[in-house]
């Protein structure tokens, strides 16, 4: 009879498989519930940390993404110098005539600047200036004002040959700067250059003035006159004068040698033509 039943349940397990789970669930939580009720047995939980959602990587991957390079120092120059490239071609599609959007060189980057230091202030005279007009593409371009010489070479398209500035080229031409008559004045004497700020004489508006301030008052006008003259003579070659000097384009490379005296000497320049028909008549002073 033994053998009978035990033949009946292996078949009842074999037809339904959760039925000898179920017996061994239920003998497990009898179990379970027999160890709860133990007073000397403790219950320990473990907690078991899950994957689930996860994506694990494979030890390949780990092993790729380990040897995978970071941002290296080629790489931060190669960004740099492509940015500086890329600056510098727009600046000149831009601008047209700069690399570095119209930003001038500091003089003292530049190479003449330090031979001056060394080798002390250039020296010349007004015969040796016209060897640095920019004839020479091998020489620099030198220009004078007022008696200092600077390099206008980096403006070269402008002082050069067929340059529209390059009667300044080679020669010191401070007249010319004020009275603009740039092909009879290329020199530096200034001598009579304040008439053409003075007002014509006029018989009848004279004769009208003096009448009124008589001849002292008309004499004291005519001081005045050439002072105001003169001081505007000054003032338009002051400007190009302080042009030059704060530029750092053309640096100061060093000054002309005259002889003691040479402003007195010769004959005095007349007044060139366009100058000369620049003036206008006197008229009467206002308060009179």
């Amino acid at each position: 009879m033994a053998d009978t039943a035990a033949l009946r349940e292996r078949r009842k397990q074999a037809v339904n498989p959760s039925f000898g789970a179920s017996a061994s669930a239920s003998a497990s939580s009898s179990d379970s519930d027999s160890e709860s009720s133990s007073p000397a047995l403790t219950k320990t939980q473990t907690n078991v940390p899950t994957t689930k959602g996860k994506k694990t990587k494979s030890p390949s991957q780990y092993a790729s993404d380990e040897d995978a390079p970071g941002i290296t120092l080629l790489d931060i120059l190669r960004s740099i110098v492509f940015v500086v490239i890329a600056s510098c071609g727009l600046s000149y599609v831009v601008t047209r005539n700069s690399w570095v959007w119209g930003v001038e060189r500091p003089g003292w980057t530049r190479v003449e600047k330090w031979r001056e230091v060394w080798n002390g202030p250039l020296q010349l005279t007004d015969l040796d200036l016209p060897q640095y007009s920019g004839t020479q593409p091998d020489t620099p371009i030198y220009l004078a004002i007022n008696g200092s010489i600077y390099d206008v070479s980096a403006g070269r398209k402008h002082y050069g040959p067929g340059g529209s500035y390059h009667f300044f080229a080679g020669a010191d031409a401070s007249r010319a700067f004020v009275t603009q008559c740039f092909t009879e004045d290329r020199t530096p004497d200034m001598r009579g250059v304040e008439k053409m700020f003075l007002p014509l004489d006029d018989e009848e508006v004279d004769r009208e003035i003096e009448g009124k301030i008589g001849k002292k008052g008309m004499k004291l006008l005519r001081e005045r006159e050439g002072r105001e003259a003169r001081k505007k003579v000054k003032e338009a070659l002051g400007h190009w004068t302080a042009f030059f000097e704060n530029s750092a384009k053309y640096p100061k490379v060093g000054t002309v040698k005259r002889e003691k005296g040479w402003e007195t000497k010769g004959p005095e320049p007349t007044l060139c033509e366009r100058a000369e028909k620049g003036r206008k008549k006197r008229t009467m002073p206002t308060g009179i």
